[in-house]
C-alpha cells in the first residue's frame, strides 16, 4: 500500500507541476533590468537617439539577459556621451580575489520530502525486491502481453520458429539471463550456451534454452503492435510519437525513480548517450565523447550517491514544447518544484549554463552552478583586467551582477564558471603540481570548488551504470533503449539497498539479483571453507540423475537450489541441464 500511495503522489504531482516561465514576464524583468542599467537620472539618453516607444517591440528586448551589463553599458554609451567615465570602468572591469564579493542570498532548503529512500528500514529488502520496484509484476505483465502479441504477429507473416507465450516468471529469468551476460562477458551470445569448449558455462543452459533466449529476444515489445502500426501512419505530423514504442515502460520507471527516493539537496544534470547506430532520426552524434553516435538522455541525479532521479530522452528540434532552446527546456523539464521542493543546488556543465536558465531558476527557488562557454550570449564580454596568457596559476577575476556571479580562474587554463549559490572567493585553497615532486597551493574560487565536488553525482552514476551494463548487439532501437532502462533499474535498487541495508558491493548485489531471477541455480552441496582439500571431498552425494538414467553411482559437490537434489555439473556431463528438462 506505501508504494501504491508514493506512485499516486508522484502521479497528481506531475499533472498539475508547471513553470512559471510566461514570455511576458521575462520581457517586462528584462526591460526593467535594461531601464536599471541606464538610469535617466544618471545618464540621460538624447530622444533623437532613442527609439520611440512604438518601435520598441518585444522582440527587440526579449534576448537581453540580466548577464548583458557589458553589451547594455556599451548601448548606454554610443547614445550618451555623459556617463561618467570612472563608473563605466568600474562596471566593466573584471575584479580580483583580494576584492570582496557579497555573499548571495541563501536559499532555504525545504524538500517536498524527508531527503533519502522513501522505504521502511525496518522492513526486509532483498535486491529482487528493490528490483521489482521500478520493474514491477505489472509492468512485466503488459510486456508479456506486447511480445506474445508481436510473436502472433511475426508467426502471422511466415516466421517460422518455435514459440509457446511468454509469462511474468519466465520473462524475470531472462532478464535476469540479461544481467548475468551484462557480469560475464562473452564475445557473442551464442558463447554462452556452448558446450564444447574449455570456457563453456553452465548456468544460462539451466534458466532456458538459447534458441528460446533468442526468440523472446526478437519479439520483446513495450508497446503494442497494433497501437505502433497506427503512430507510424502519423508521421510527418504533429500527431507522431517517436517515443512510442518505449513511452509505457518509460512512464513506469521515470515514476517509480522520484517516488521511492527524495534526492538530498545538491543535484547535477548531465546528458548521457546510449549507444545506437539504427537511423530513427533521433540518435545524435558527439565526437567529443567516449560514445559517439547513439540516443541522448538527459540524467537528474543525486550528487551525494548517483541516483538518477528523473530523466527523459531527446528525440530532435521538438523534443520540448517550451521553445527556449535545448539546453534550457531539457533542465527545467528534469526540475518540478511540486515534486522536489525548494532550495535544491543544481550543478551542470558548459553545454546548458546560460544567464537566461539561471536567473529562471533562481526565480523558483533553486540556486545553480555550472562552467560556461564565453562565446555564449549574456555573459560579459569585456577584456578590461581580465586574465590573460600570462597570469599567473591561480589567478581569480569575478563580476557580479544580482544574483549572478561569473568567476574566471587559471589553472592549467583559464576555468569559467557561473553561479548564483557563492560567493566568487572564500579563501579556498588547492595542491597544484608545479615540477616534479613539488606542490604548491593556490587560490580557488568557491564555485570551482563545489562544482568538481558535486558534479563528481554524474560520474559516479555513469561509474555504476558502466560496471555491469546490460548494452549487446540488438536488431531494433528500442531494444537498445529497453537494455538501458534495465541498467537504471538495477542501479536505483542497488543504491536504495546500500542507503538501506549497505552489506553489499555491486557485484554481490548483481550475484544475488541474478540468482533470485530464477529458481533452478547450482549451489555447493556443503559450505565452503578456506581449507581447499575438505571442499574437494566433504559434501559430495550420488547424481540422482545419473543413477536414474544411466545406473551409475557418480558423486557430484553441486545440487539444485529449488529442487534440493544433487547433480553432475561437468563440461563433458550436465546433469542439471538434462534432469530440469524432463520437469
Amino acid at each position: 500500500m506505501a508504494h501504491e500511495e508514493a506512485l499516486q503522489m508522484m502521479t497528481e504531482s506531475e499533472e498539475e507541476s508547471t513553470f512559471p516561465s510566461e514570455e511576458e514576464e521575462d520581457f517586462d524583468d528584462e526591460l526593467l533590468y535594461f531601464e536599471e542599467r541606464c538610469d535617466a537620472a544618471e545618464n540621460t539618453i538624447s530622444k533623437e537617439k532613442t527609439p520611440s516607444s512604438a518601435h520598441h517591440t518585444r522582440a527587440t528586448h526579449k534576448h537581453l539577459s540580466a548577464f548583458n551589463s557589458v553589451e547594455n553599458l556599451n548601448i548606454c554609451e554610443s547614445d550618451s556621451d555623459q556617463m561618467p567615465a570612472a563608473k563605466r570602468a568600474r562596471t566593466l572591469s573584471w575584479k580580483a580575489e583580494t576584492d570582496v564579493d557579497q555573499v548571495p542570498q541563501t536559499l532555504r532548503f525545504l524538500p517536498a520530502r524527508e531527503p533519502g529512500p522513501q522505504l521502511s528500514a525496518a522492513d526486509s529488502h532483498s535486491p529482487m525486491s528493490l528490483f521489482k520496484l521500478f520493474f514491477t509484476e505489472s509492468a512485466v505483465e503488459n510486456l508479456c502481453h506486447n511480445t506474445n502479441a508481436q510473436a502472433a504477429r511475426a508467426m502471422s507473416k511466415g516466421h517460422k520458429y518455435k514459440w509457446t507465450d511468454v509469462g511474468v516468471d519466465e520473462l524475470y529469468r531472462y532478464i535476469g539471463l540479461i544481467f548475468y551476460m551484462s557480469v560475464l562477458k562473452m564475445s557473442s551470445i551464442a558463447d554462452y550456451w556452448r558446450q564444447d569448449s574449455p570456457f563453456s558455462l553452465p548456468f544460462p543452459a539451466t534458466v532456458m534454452s538459447r534458441d528460446r533466449y533468442r526468440t523472446i529476444s526478437w519479439n520483446l515489445h513495450m508497446s503494442h503492435p497494433d497501437a505502433d502500426e497506427e503512430n507510424d501512419r502519423k508521421r510527418s505530423t504533429d500527431q507522431h510519437d517517436r517515443l512510442f514504442r518505449i513511452k509505457p515502460l518509460m512512464d513506469t520507471i521515470r515514476l517509480a525513480c522520484k517516488a521511492f527516493y527524495h534526492p538530498r539537496r545538491n543535484l547535477a544534470v548531465k546528458e548521457r548517450l546510449v549507444a545506437c547506430r539504427a537511423k530513427t532520426g533521433m540518435r545524435r552524434c558527439t565526437k567529443v565523447k567516449p560514445t559517439k553516435l547513439g540516443f541522448k538522455f538527459f540524467d537528474l541525479s543525486d550528487s551525494s550517491n548517483g541516483y538518477i532521479v528523473d530523466f527523459s530522452v531527446y528525440t530532435g528540434k521538438n523534443s520540448f514544447p517550451a521553445g527556449r532552446g535545448l539546453s534550457y527546456d531539457a533542465v527545467m523539464s528534469l526540475l518540478d518544484r511540486k515534486v522536489l521542493g525548494s532550495g535544491y543546488h543544481v550543478y551542470m556543465d558548459d553545454f546548458y549554463t546560460s544567464p537566461k536558465l539561471f536567473t529562471d531558476l533562481f526565480t523558483l527557488k533553486f540556486g545553480a552552478c555550472g562552467t560556461y562557454r564565453e562565446q555564449r550570449k549574456g555573459f560579459p564580454k569585456t577584456a578590461a583586467n581580465s586574465l590573460s596568457r600570462s597570469s599567473s596559476r591561480g589567478s581569480i577575476r569575478w563580476i557580479r551582477d544580482g544574483p549572478l556571479v561569473c568567476v574566471k580562474w587559471m589553472d592549467m587554463q583559464v576555468v569559467s564558471v557561473c553561479s548564483t549559490i557563492h560567493a566568487a572567493y572564500t579563501g579556498d585553497r588547492v595542491k597544484r603540481n608545479i615540477k616534479a615532486q613539488h606542490t604548491k597551493s593556490v587560490p580557488c574560487p568557491a564555485p570551482v570548488t563545489a562544482y568538481s565536488q558535486h558534479m563528481g553525482g554524474v560520474d559516479l552514476s555513469n561509474q555504476l551504470l558502466q560496471y555491469y551494463a546490460a548494452q549487446h548487439k540488438t536488431m531494433k532501437w528500442y531494444r537498445k533503449v529497453f537494455l538501458h532502462f534495465l541498467d537504471i533499474a538495477a542501479n536505483n535498487a542497488f543504491i536504495l539497498h546500500k542507503e538501506l541495508i549497505g552489506n553489499m558491493t555491486r557485484k554481490e548485489f548483481m550475484e544475488e539479483l541474478i540468482q533470485s531471477s530464477t529458481e533452478h541455480v547450482p549451489i555447493p552441496g556443503a559450505e565452503l571453507t578456506s581449507d581447499l582439500i575438505r571442499n574437494a571431498t566433504v559434501g559430495r552425494r550420488i547424481c540422482v540423475h545419473c543413477k536414474a538414467v544411466h545406473g551409475k553411482r557418480s558423486q557430484t559437490p553441486w545440487k539444485c537450489q529449488a529442487c534440493d537434489v544433487y547433480l553432475c555439473l561437468q563440461l563433458n556431463r550436465n546433469c542439471f541441464q538434462e534432469w530440469h528438462k524432463s520437469l
